[in-house]
């Protein structure tokens, strides 16, 4: 490839890792190795081994200090792989994280210690980086990027840790990286082989990135914050018959949806691929993703805003473009990179060239189009709102929705999809979560106030069936404060554990953020805390009442019902009947002696 730098070398050794002098964007205030060395900065090594040996802490302080810049300067894509773990994170913010993780620590912690010369000996900067690492595993789950930059940064240190043991500066011993304990388990209790448990919704927005990649690669179970997941999307629910109309109901999350604006983007990108050169090769792929930094160092200072096609597709997957012209402004920049780059006749060039003029034709002929091309095969047209009663209605909003089964007890909901169907009608597809009193579960069970637990319905409404906005809360939030901005006659919830209906178990949730839509996983709210943390009671079972004074541990466990289904069947939860269909309150209590299902 012909390039317009011939400065590849320098270049090259200038990116090597031992000529790392300095952290400048990652330090907090002065430079811990001006103060480590204060003699100066001569590169004799003859002086710098009498300084050592006059102080030793010295010469072990400026080993952490390169080790460290070093690990934090490091880029991949022209991201600094140690950017998310510059500070711990704001405990007003995410306090959960101070429940989960119990040596918080970042590296401004390390860049602090370096400053006060708190380091000892080397091994105790090792489990520091070791420990950042593990936090954010412990913390994240593994689909998130953070959890993949973990274990990078982990590989990373090691590589550099070997190189100090091979010229000497460390044993293999000092190297050695601690042990700090598993991983949280993957989940309470594993469901049985085949069995779509709770949360086949715990797809991840990372499952999709790339629509070359195998998505059946991921076969992990479901609980624990999205950590592992099971089953496909939009699996039909069936073991329930009281609901019987599938085509308003589906066990699990419901099919991922794009918005006109982002099936014009996506057919863009699909148009791109079409074009081949002379040899049958696509002239997109030299485009698909940017150059080995350590085969073309000289790349990244003549482009100082690199970008390929994969990190556009990202967001694209990611719904991070609002407007075609959005995802257009960062194909040019694609092409024009290219074009800055290499020589005018070269291969690539042309490509850049022929390929730029395509996005435009059909960027101009996508937005051409009138939404009602991008109906789906039901008539369906996806909406990135819906504006009602003078309100707007987004993915992600927790909602009140008429029960038919009880009007006196609106269903919990979250909403997942917004769409139009042909004859103007406007639905959302929501997530239910049912109050205690709607759950079968043993007579000796306790619930908050206010619980209510994540099931496996996602079900289709009307826009009119919204009657007004709740607030769906983590048990670690719910007794700090409140959503900030949140009005005080409105409802809010707290939720501890997903609900099994097949098997009417109760599973603790670990991240909350895998239960919440793809779209507002990376948001979250800030909250007006109390003076004092809340203190939450448990009460009895509300139905415990209920319970025949004949009920037998051999009894079959209640079954729910649906009694008044609507149009479109989707008609709310109701209790249980255990005997007579005809009764309003049922009982759903196990029996006391009953043991828990395996």
């Amino acid at each position: 490839m012909s390039t317009r730098r011939a400065a590849a070398a320098e270049a090259s050794k200038a990116q090597d890792p031992d000529n790392a002098n300095g952290d400048v964007e990652m330090r907090d205030g002065a430079d811990p190795a001006s103060d480590v060395d204060s003699e100066g900065d001569s590169n004799d090594e003859g002086d710098e081994e009498e300084d050592e040996d006059e102080d030793p802490s010295r010469g072990l302080l400026r080993m952490i200090q390169d080790v460290s810049t070093y690990l934090c300067s490091f880029e991949e894509d022209g991201e600094e792989l140690a950017a998310g773990f510059q500070r711990i994170p704001n405990r007003r913010v995410l306090p959960d994280y101070f429940e989960v993780i119990s040596q918080p620590i970042a590296f401004s912690t390390i860049r602090s210690k370096i400053l006060r010369k708190q380091y000892t000996s080397f091994p105790e900067f090792v489990r520091d980086v070791a420990q950042i690492c593990h936090n954010a595993q412990v913390y994240n789950r593994p689909s998130a990027p953070i959890f993949g930059a973990a274990v990078r940064l982990r590989d990373l240190f090691r590589q550099r840790l070997s190189e100090l043991v091979a010229k000497g500066k460390i044993t293999a011993e000092e190297a050695e990286l601690p042990d700090l304990g598993e991983l949280p388990p993957v989940e309470d209790s594993p469901p049985p082989t085949g069995e779509t448990d709770d949360e086949e919704d715990e797809d991840d927005e990372d499952e999709e990135e790339d629509e070359d990649e195998d998505e059946d690669d991921d076969d992990d179970s479901d609980h624990d914050g999205g950590r592992r997941r099971r089953g496909r999307r939009g699996r039909p629910f069936s073991s329930r018959q009281d609901f019987d109309d599938d085509a308003h109901k589906a066990r699990g999350r419901p099919p991922s949806v794009l918005t006109p604006t982002e099936a014009r983007i996506s057919s863009i990108l699909r148009g791109l691929r079409k074009s081949k050169d002379e040899d049958g090769s696509l002239l997109i792929l030299p485009f698909e993703k940017l150059p080995d930094k350590a085969a073309l160092p000289d790349y990244y200072q003549t482009i100082l805003n690199p970008i390929a096609m994969d990190h556009i597709k990202k967001k694209a997957k990611r719904k991070k473009y609002q407007h075609v012209d959005h995802a257009m402004a960062d194909i040019e920049r694609m092409f024009e990179n290219a074009k800055l780059y290499n020589e005018d006749d070269s291969p690539l060039f042309k490509a850049a060239v022929e390929l730029q003029l395509q996005a435009r034709v059909l960027a101009l002929q996508e937005k051409a189009r009138p939404d009602d091309d991008f109906r789906d095969e039901d008539g369906k047209l996806p909406l990135s709102e819906i504006v009602y009663n003078g309100e707007q209605w987004r993915v992600g909003d927790w909602v009140h929705i008429r029960n038919a089964n009880d009007l006196g007890k609106p269903i919990v909901a979250q909403i997942y999809r917004t769409w139009q169907d042909r004859e103007g009608q406007r639905w959302i597809n929501a997530c239910w979560y049912y109050r205690p009193e709607q759950t079968v579960h043993r007579v000796d069970k306790f619930f908050f106030e206010h619980e209510v637990v994540k099931t496996g319905q996602y079900r289709d409404h009307r826009i009119e069936d919204v009657l007004d906005r709740c607030f769906v809360m983590f048990i670690t939030r719910f007794g700090r404060g409140r959503p900030r901005g949140f009005p005080p006659d409105k409802a809010v919830y707290v939720c501890e554990s997903r609900y099994n209906e097949e098997r009417f178990s109760f599973n603790k949730i670990k991240t909350w953020a895998s239960c919440v839509p793809d779209e507002v996983r990376e948001k979250d709210y800030e909250m007006d805390l109390f003076d004092a943390p809340y203190r939450m009671r448990k009460l009895p079972s509300p139905i415990k009442h209920l319970l025949r004074e004949d009920a037998k541990e051999t009894d079959d466990l209640p079954k729910p019902r649906g009694e008044a289904p609507t149009h479109h069947r989707s008609s709310g939860p109701s209790t249980a009947d255990h005997e007579n269909p005809m009764t309003r309150r049922h009982l759903n209590l196990r029996p006391l002696p009953c043991l828990h299902l395996s």
